[in-house]
């Protein structure tokens, strides 16, 4: 008997065969729960016996040298890639695991009309981020980034030590009148706009403070942006309205402890920061939306 030949397409390119199998996750999602729980089980059987075999090879491989060698070359292949990480044998890739941190914030940039993209990955320690949509140009896109996006990365990935927000091309122009919201971190769900004076009212670089629906809070002013905290202390929630100011720096008057005012991160004690309320500018007057 003549040996036999069976010739099948190649795929190519690691989309092609994702596509194959997202076809046939669709037919079985029309599948009753017993002929879906049997499929599943096969592909756990299955994936257990190449995960085993992918383990057995490695281990023969990290014995020579020179065959690591060709292993770390291979893994610049998509499909080599894709397969040893779906088995869990190799660890994520930084650039992977930072813009995992990227997708957890996505969600809340997007509801207020921005998002964020990974513009460059400087190993062994820096990130380079810009800001897109509502996001670009935003009067507290400091605040943004330093409560949400930063923090998700160095949750993400601590090794990553330096982060660098670049800046977009233009600032958005907003329809409704020039509003311009704070960023979605500050922001909460309830609540009305509560009129807070003018721009005018607030010093470039200082601060202004004041009583609004019963609270004690603190306005910052950079160029047209604003910010607005609580007026108390990350420490001991002590009033910092008598605070100095210098860079956009205010120290608290009582134990010393410095904060950004464009984004409210303490200098001091970086784990904790001010307590912000969304505000935001309509022709030129400032509203106040207060946390509850």
């Amino acid at each position: 008997m003549g040996e036999a030949s069976l010739k099948i397409p190649q795929k190519t390119t690691l989309e092609e065969l994702a596509q194959d199998i997202a076809r046939l996750e669709t037919v079985f999602d029309g599948w009753d729960e017993v002929q879906q729980g049997t499929v599943k089980a096969y592909r756990r059987s299955v994936d257990d016996l190449h995960a085993e075999a992918f383990r057995r090879l490695i281990r023969s491989v990290k014995e020579e040298p020179l065959a690591m060698i060709a292993l770390r070359a291979a893994l610049n292949d998509e499909v080599v890639y894709a397969v040893l990480r779906h088995f869990e044998l190799i660890k994520p890739s930084l650039q992977e695991r930072v813009e995992e941190a990227l997708d957890s914030v996505r969600p809340m940039l997007a509801s207020h009309g921005g998002d964020v993209e990974l513009v460059a990955v400087k190993p062994p320690n820096r990130v380079d981020i810009r800001f897109i949509g509502a996001c670009d140009g935003c009067p507290a896109s400091m605040l943004t980034f330093n409560a949400g996006v930063k923090k998700a990365i160095e949750a993400h990935c601590p090794e990553i030590t330096d982060i660098k927000q670049i800046k977009g091309l233009a600032a958005p122009t907003d329809a409704n009148g020039g509003v311009q919201f704070v960023s979605p971190f500050a922001v909460n769900d309830e609540g009305d706009w509560l009129e807070a004076g003018t721009l005018d009212d607030i010093p470039e670089g200082g601060i202004v403070q004041l009583k609004l629906g019963g609270e004690n809070i603190l306005l910052s002013k950079s160029g047209d942006g604003v910010s607005c905290f609580q007026n108390a202390c990350a420490h001991l929630n002590l009033p910092m309205d008598e605070g100095e100011i210098e860079d956009g720096i205010l120290t608290c008057p009582h134990h010393g402890f410095q904060y950004d005012l464009q984004s409210g991160e303490c200098l001091t004690a970086p784990e904790v920061q001010l307590s912000s309320h969304a505000v935001r500018v309509v022709d030129g007057r400032v509203e106040v939306r207060l946390a509850r």
